[in-house]
């Protein structure tokens, strides 16, 4: 059912990332689909990869577009060795596989714990990939199944473009969330308004620009992420040469003068970037930022050059209670995402 309060004000919080989950929803690719023209063949099996690291720490709920998919997908995860006792299908079609972006937003309630669902606007990251209907719909499905209360903030927003701390500081760009592709009715001070009445924020810190190649507009989830309270990791280019040197250079700096909610200053983690990705001559967004954090283990894309090692040795002083896994991730970056990028967390 839709709820007419807006969440914040009656107790409710997006928590961050490591605060245990019940469940990783992800919405498995279909063929058709326009996410990855020419490799699609090459994509299950990453998913699979990704399922069953996951299904050995917490529940996996996906989304397939019908009975044929479910069995194609029960038939690979079989094959690649997912735990399929830990996998729960879901009739919820969607034309492309970025749950992040068209999946709910959860908020819990501090108070009494209750769960429920903020059901934003998608608009496939300002109409630039019709039809979108069917993903659109995913937020409402997934509150009916749960039997969750479902607020409605009337904007556009995606997962992606957002990154929070759970205690009340959240990190998004000026290129994405002020884009006129997606709320061209409201202003910043307006946006930001709606922000924090839904997700349970109180400060919100704004990054520039995103990298080279994200047709998101600029998502937070490839450049700057919370490790913890007040420790960010944000992505940094070492080589001014490089196309994306100066805005990941705009965005450390920004981030050196930012503070807290508490006004207590970021802890910053430097994470390299991995050398270039390209496809038929095209530059992909390729950032080891889009990791994904779930019980007991991190998930971080790799794309096969020496600074992979390096990223995941950086994450794992981070989190020293997880296991940090690298899954290559080459052949996601041709959809220009990652595994934050597919992947959305039920909180407990």
């Amino acid at each position: 059912m839709i709820d007419t309060p807006e969440p914040t004000a009656v107790g409710f919080r997006m928590p961050a990332e490591w605060e245990p989950h019940a469940a990783t929803w992800l919405t498995w690719p279909r063929p058709e689909g326009i996410s990855f023209p020419g490799i699609y063949d090459r994509i299950p099996p990453v998913y699979a990869g990704l399922i069953r690291t996951l299904t050995a720490h917490e529940d996996v709920c996906l989304n397939v577009w019908d009975a044929g998919a479910e069995a194609a997908a029960r038939a690979l995860l079989t094959e690649h060795g997912a735990s399929l006792e830990r996998v729960h299908f879901h009739h919820h079609p969607a034309y492309e596989p970025w749950c992040r972006d068209h999946g709910p937003i959860f908020v819990v309630n501090r108070g009494t714990g209750e769960r429920a669902v903020t059901d934003w606007g998608y608009n496939a990251w300002g109409d630039k990939y019709p039809p979108y209907d069917l993903d659109n719909e995913v937020p409402r499905r997934i509150a009916d199944l749960r039997g969750l209360r479902r607020f409605v903030p009337g904007m556009v927003l995606e997962g992606g473009s957002i990154d929070v701390n759970g205690r009340g500081t959240l990190l998004t760009t000026e290129s994405c969330l002020l884009n006129p592709n997606r709320n061209p009715g409201l202003s910043k001070s307006e946006i930001e308004e709606r922000i924090k009445a839904n997700l349970g924020v109180s400060k919100i810190l704004w990054l520039g620009d995103g990298i080279v190649g994200d047709d998101t507009d600029g998502h937070v989830d490839d450049l700057t992420r919370f490790l913890g309270p007040s420790t960010v990791a944000t992505a940094v280019e070492e080589d001014p040469a490089d196309e994306n040197y100066a805005a990941l250079r705009d965005n450390l700096e920004r981030l050196r003068s930012m503070t807290d909610q508490d006004g207590s200053p970021l802890r910053i983690v430097e994470l390299p970037m991995p050398d270039p990705v390209e496809y038929q001559g095209e530059r992909l967004p390729a950032s080891y930022a889009n990791f994904y954090i779930a019980n007991g283990v991190v998930v971080v894309p790799t794309y096969r050059c020496a600074s992979d090692a390096k990223a995941i040795e950086i994450l794992q002083a981070e989190f020293p209670d997880r296991r940090v896994v690298g899954i290559d991730s080459t052949n996601l970056a041709w959809g220009f995402g990652s595994f934050h990028c597919i992947s959305q967390q039920e909180p407990a």
